[in-house]
């Protein structure tokens, strides 16, 4: 079914904002399981988007590149978190950074669920109920894939840091200033989308293989 402009966005608006909401508030949730308060404290563990939105990270680029047709990009208001404040900061910064891209998956498979729901119990509320389950598997599938990617300050560089020598990791810390620039180099010249397509496709065929969704 071909979408127009409006119903493009109004299908992908709550997966959107949930996925990376939630991605958010998984990181403070997970910082305040180890040891630091700091999100707590400034009210970010919370399910309340208007808490994570930032207008043009979560509303404005992640609809210009839905309306584009490209890699959907966004990000929310990142949740404060103090390493320092970690019982074991290099080894529990890994659990707070793969936190987010968990919330991702997790998601993923509420959204497959829903559209497994849709073709199972048909409603007038099928079409679109499946409509927005496809387009919340495809968005937690990207951003779980896209903050994989051992860049800091993505999830994934953090990962990397957590797991290499402290020489190492020293290095790579260092380029976090950076990352946002390598990242948006890489979508402008299509090099993103070569690396993650295959590995947020496969987690999507994934899926629907498990719920045994026939597209």
């Amino acid at each position: 079914m071909e979408l127009n402009l409006i119903q493009k966005i109004a299908v992908f608006a709550l997966p959107v904002i949930f996925a990376i909401t939630l991605h958010e508030a998984a990181h403070g949730y997970a910082a305040l399981r180890f040891g630091d308060r700091t999100a707590q404290m400034m009210g970010r563990i919370s399910l309340n988007p208007l808490r994570h939105i930032d207008l043009v990270g979560t509303i404005l680029v992640p609809a210009i590149t839905v309306a584009l047709g490209g890699i959907l990009f966004g990000w929310a208001k990142p949740v404060p978190v103090n390493f320092g404040n970690l019982r074991h900061p290099k080894q529990d910064m890994l659990w707070v950074a793969a936190a987010g891209p968990a919330a991702n998956l997790v998601m993923a498979i509420f959204w497959a669920a829903m559209i497994k729901l849709a073709i199972v119990v048909p409603s007038g509320y099928s079409q679109p109920l499946a409509l927005m389950g496809m387009a919340g598997v495809t968005i937690n599938a990207i951003l779980a894939t896209l903050n994989l990617l051992p860049i800091p300050p993505l999830d994934g560089g953090r990962i990397a840091v957590s797991l290499l020598p402290p020489r190492w990791a020293y290095l790579l810390a260092r380029l976090e200033p950076y990352g946002l620039f390598v990242l948006i180099a890489l979508l402008a010249t299509g090099i993103l989308g070569m690396i993650i397509g295959p590995l947020y496709q496969g987690m999507e065929q994934l899926l629907m293989k498990l719920f045994n969704i026939i597209p």
